[in-house]
């Protein structure tokens, strides 16, 4: 059966993601601001270990500037937060609330993205649900997340793709995970939808010139 969601419009923008990161110079707001002055037009706030009155206080001021900047703004795991504050939608990884519970929570007005890891993870999420896109790596080691699964590289989305094409589900694959600028031509290439970055840009000489560059390149390689 096929399977397919996601308006036009967002599978456009979910083509690159930023998720938000720190470092001794930039918070996670600043993070966010910088990947929306160098053009990303979607940005996940991703504050695993904050409590929850500092993440709805983030949450909102990063809300204010991606409204400004008119980009899609996306809460990972917290889905209570993501509809206090009517955010665009949440991300859940694989620990997080099952899809179809917060598909029951949220309704289909608010984007849900999942975690996989491989073709058996895809699959174990369509048994009972339908999310609007996929965040699929680590494409190779990055210490942006802790408990990190086996990397992918290239074969391994590319063997993803090649399985997804057979069982006719069409939903964007987002690829995660210690990715920089020259992976983004190969990747594009083998088949993914998008690209999601993090700490590549925050640690940058410069976060606006290189998510510039990135945009420019994810544009030339449709």
């Amino acid at each position: 059966m096929k399977t397919t969601t996601i308006s036009e419009d967002l599978t456009e923008k979910c083509r690159l993601q930023f998720i938000t990161h720190h470092n001794d110079v930039y918070s996670y707001v600043d993070s966010a601001r910088l990947a929306l002055e160098g053009g990303c037009r979607w940005i996940q706030l991703r504050m695993k270990e904050a409590p929850a009155s500092v993440l709805e206080e983030t949450a909102r001021t990063v809300q204010t500037m991606c409204r400004e900047y008119g980009a899609t703004f996306i809460i990972d795991d917290h889905v209570s937060v993501a509809k206090k504050i009517h955010a665009d939608g949440v991300h859940l990884g694989k620990n997080d609330m099952p899809v179809a519970e917060a598909r029951k929570i949220l309704g289909d007005r608010f984007i849900i993205g999942s975690t996989i890891h491989s073709f058996e993870d895809l699959s174990s999420v369509l048994r009972d649900s339908r999310p609007d896109y996929f965040g699929c790596g680590p494409f190779r080691f990055t210490t942006t997340k802790k408990n990190l699964a086996p990397v992918l590289g290239l074969e391994g989305y590319r063997d993803l793709l090649d399985r997804m094409r057979e069982a006719d589900i069409h939903i964007p694959v987002v690829a995660i995970g210690g990715i920089h600028r020259e992976d983004i031509p190969q990747l594009l290439t083998c088949g993914v939808h998008g690209i999601a970055l993090s700490g590549s840009i925050i640690n940058a000489n410069d976060p606006v010139e290189e998510m510039r560059h990135i945009v420019d390149l994810i544009k030339t390689n449709r």
